[in-house]
């Protein structure tokens, strides 16, 4: 089971030896929260899960913190999902730093890691408010967001939302940047949507099948739309998104995010098909084809037919590199990565692909 602990200040907040203290108390299943100094009617919890990030964790908290919003409307929720004292130890202390009387913060130590699928569920089922805000360790919510959120839910009949996420970049984008910097143009994104409670109880919350950050929200999303939900884009809710640095070649390790697509096409053909790729990544697996062809004809002695298979996959890549360089930086550095991974990544996605398509029993997509 997981470790819940609320961290709240009271007026009397100073030990002995002048420090803070943290009067703490597990969770009960009551609405109202009674700790030392004050009850809670609580309306909004933002959930946020964390894994093993905690400088990214207390500047998302220092946002959240310092939001406009009536500190005893709502409550932060911090699910833990690889436990460690760090990331303890930043919860406690922003709920140092908050008012006396700011808002309680809550830290659910997980026993995972499962991913942030499973770590928002522990997040929404422990939460007290009717509706639920979501965003991510890596994130700093504008300090009218949760306003701005909730407003939506007071102003229309809706079940969830989802704000804007701004993701500033100040030069020519590596392909890196350029492949995050999408996710400004995304529909409904964990980083910053909001649901009823009662909405999420009706879906079951997160597949936890989806184990790493990729897709689980596109199936939450795809879900609410198969219960004819109502869900609304509220651009005023805004959240800044920097872009973390990447290591070299990254492009490559991520690619095995990709055997998530095969349980979202399962699940939800149709809107796959409509939001996020009409048809399959032929060109992926044309260039796959031309190397086993390669291959098989050099070791049967064909080779005029080796010959022209190499052509077409060099042809084939060397397109794929080109369309990744043109709206990118033309440093020697990110040319040569560029290159690399370009015949690299079409194998590397249609083997994953072909796991996640055995692992989920999914036809090719």
């Amino acid at each position: 089971m997981p470790k819940i602990i609320a961290f709240t200040r009271t007026r009397n907040n100073s030990s002995s030896d002048g420090g803070p203290q943290f009067p703490w108390s597990e969770r009960q299943d009551d609405d109202a929260i009674d700790l030392p100094g004050r009850t809670m009617q609580i309306d909004v919890s933002v959930v946020v899960p964390t894994c093993d990030r905690p400088d990214l964790l207390a500047r998302c908290l220092a946002a959240l913190i310092l939001q406009r919003f009536e500190a005893s409307r709502f409550e932060i929720v911090v699910v833990d999902d690889r436990p460690s004292p760090k990331t303890r130890d930043v919860v406690m202390s922003w709920a140092a730093h908050a008012t006396p009387s700011g808002p309680l913060v809550t830290y659910i130590a997980s026993p995972g890691p499962h991913g942030p699928a499973a770590a928002r569920n522990l997040g929404w089922r422990a939460a007290r408010g009717n509706l639920v805000a979501f965003t991510d360790d890596d994130t700093v919510p504008r300090t009218d967001w949760l306003e701005k959120g909730v407003r939506a839910f007071e102003e229309q009949d809706v079940d969830a939302v989802w704000g804007r996420i701004v993701m500033p970049l100040h030069r020519t984008p590596t392909d890196y940047e350029l492949d995050a910097k999408r996710l400004e143009r995304a529909e409904f994104v964990t980083a910053n949507c909001f649901c009823r409670k009662s909405i999420l109880e009706k879906i079951g919350g997160f597949d936890e099948r989806f184990k790493t950050a990729w897709r689980e929200d596109a199936d939450l999303y795809f879900s609410l739309l198969d219960v004819n939900a109502k869900v609304r884009h509220v651009p005023v809710a805004v959240i800044m998104h920097p872009i973390r640095p990447a290591h070299w070649g990254v492009s490559l390790s991520q690619q095995r995010k990709v055997q998530f697509d095969a349980l979202l096409y399962k699940k939800h053909p149709s809107l796959y098909r409509q939001k996020i790729r009409a048809t399959p990544r032929w060109d992926y697996y044309v260039i796959v084809l031309a190397i086993l062809i390669t291959i098989g004809a050099l070791a049967s002695g064909a080779y005029p037919v080796a010959a022209i298979a190499a052509i077409a996959w060099l042809g084939l890549t060397a397109r794929f590199c080109m369309m990744r360089l043109r709206p990118t930086v033309k440093s020697l550095e990110h040319i040569g990565e560029m290159v690399v991974t370009s015949a690299l990544i079409p194998p590397l996605a249609v083997f994953w692909r072909m796991v996640g398509i055995v692992k989920f029993r999914t036809p090719l997509f």
